[in-house]
């Protein structure tokens, strides 16, 4: 599958990748005009510098990166997050600091990976009946975990 690329203030970052053969997601970079400090708890929209066009049928995903996860708390709201096929404007990533220090991002850092996967549409038929599983209604923690 072809995904065009449109760089928007990002020509000294690289495009996303994958950074191995196995990896799942490309590697998104941090657009950011100067260095942003996140203190713990705070929450910041940092823009990627790329807007892409995606095929029909299909989304792209932005997830957040472990080691930054663990290594800094830093992590991603609305996650996953959805880019829809039709959306055309810069890809941006919501970033919460969920650490106890300061987190410095400086341009250039990655900041998130993105995973394309194909989309399904499914049609909706109201119904008074349900089929029947063991499970039934149960909800959360209804398995005792």
């Amino acid at each position: 599958m072809k995904v065009y690329v449109k760089r928007l203030h990002s020509d000294d970052l690289p495009l996303p990748c994958y950074m191995t053969s196995g990896s799942s997601g490309l590697d998104l970079y941090a657009a950011v005009e100067k260095e942003i400090i996140i203190a713990p708890g705070k929450i910041c929209l940092v823009p990627t510098g790329i807007a892409i066009s995606i095929p029909e049928g299909y989304e792209a995903q932005i997830r957040p990166r472990s080691g930054l996860a663990l290594k800094h708390g830093i992590t991603l709201l609305n996650t996953p997050g959805t880019i829809d096929s039709d959306y055309r404007g810069e890809i941006k990533v919501i970033v919460i600091n969920l650490g106890d220090k300061e987190y410095i991002l400086k341009r250039g850092e990655r900041i998130a990976q993105m995973v394309f996967t194909r989309i399904e549409k499914v049609e909706l038929e109201e119904t008074d009946d349900l089929d029947f599983t063991e499970r039934g209604s149960g909800g959360f923690g209804h398995t005792g975990v």
